[in-house]
């Protein structure tokens, strides 16, 4: 039976070597969800548009929600919110994928030359694309409101390079046993709503009493989440120290994602 070494140099060699066909599954990845509808890709535009004046519509205006240390405006609210939306929302769509990843990509189990380890990569591409647009979106609004956006912004590729490589371990660990395991998918897409509401995205973390904070710091999205939301709209810094244990942590989850991947996929093609 064919061994798959999990040496974190694989995983590297393969992206490299397809190159090519990883932007091409990328650009059919994006290309492909829109194919058919009237509006095509320009859904990935109306999409996170919509989400931000529903989200602003229910907590601003219905529940007269106020953020705190905020201005009190509900286009300042919505910005705010909206900040950490855009980073649950790669997360989430990631993770909701990844258990039936493989599973709908049979066809390229049973080719022994493909790079199976490229899918995972693949849905993040794809969910790095819908967060860019959603990044611009929030822009266009922080300019038409607000002007120039701070410098600060051009940090958050930064401060959204562990979260990949986090997203990215479990996305492989998912994946590979979402194969094995079916009811993976139900059960990641009832975890994943309620990380939304244990993650600092709809409140600001120090609104919490501190043995809370504790809980909230264990969702995988909170450093991100809060980080982001600094350099987005509050023009702060990043905690180096802070990013520097989430980015450690982040690739140890990776890596283990991987080795699991590595050393389950020799059954797939049995399986499916």
């Amino acid at each position: 039976m064919q061994k798959f070494s999990i040496s974190p140099a694989v995983i590297v060699a393969s992206l490299w070597a397809n190159r090519n066909l990883l932007a091409g599954l990328i650009r059919r990845e994006i290309v492909g969800r829109y194919k058919g509808s009237v509006f095509g890709i320009l859904w990935s535009l109306f999409n996170p548009i919509l989400m931000l004046a529903v989200y602003t519509f229910f907590f601003s205006v219905i529940f007269q929600v106020r953020w705190l240390g905020g201005g009190g405006s509900k286009t300042e609210f919505a910005l705010i919110l909206f900040s950490g939306l855009l980073v649950f929302n790669f997360f989430a769509e990631c993770v909701n994928r990844a258990p039936s990843l493989i599973i709908s990509n049979a066809n390229y189990v049973k080719k022994i030359i493909f790079p199976l380890e490229l899918l995972p990569v693949v849905a993040i591409g794809g969910a790095a694309f819908h967060l860019l647009v959603s990044f611009l979106v929030w822009m266009v609004f922080y300019f038409i409101f607000f002007g120039v956006p701070h410098l600060g912004v051009l940090l958050l590729p930064i401060i959204l390079l562990p979260l990949a490589f986090l997203t990215l371990g479990l996305t492989w660990f998912l994946a590979s046993l979402g194969v094995y395991l079916r009811d993976v998918s139900q059960i990641v897409g009832s975890i994943v709503p309620v990380l939304m509401f244990l993650s600092p995205v709809f409140y600001p973390l120090k609104s919490l009493p501190e043995e809370f904070q504790a809980v909230v710091h264990l969702s995988p999205i909170t450093v991100a989440v809060e980080q982001a939301r600094q350099v987005m709209y509050w023009n702060g810094a990043i905690d180096w120290v802070i990013w520097c244990e989430y980015s450690v942590a982040s690739g140890v989850i990776a890596f283990l994602g991987f080795l699991w991947f590595q050393k389950t996929r020799k059954g797939f093609a049995d399986v499916l």
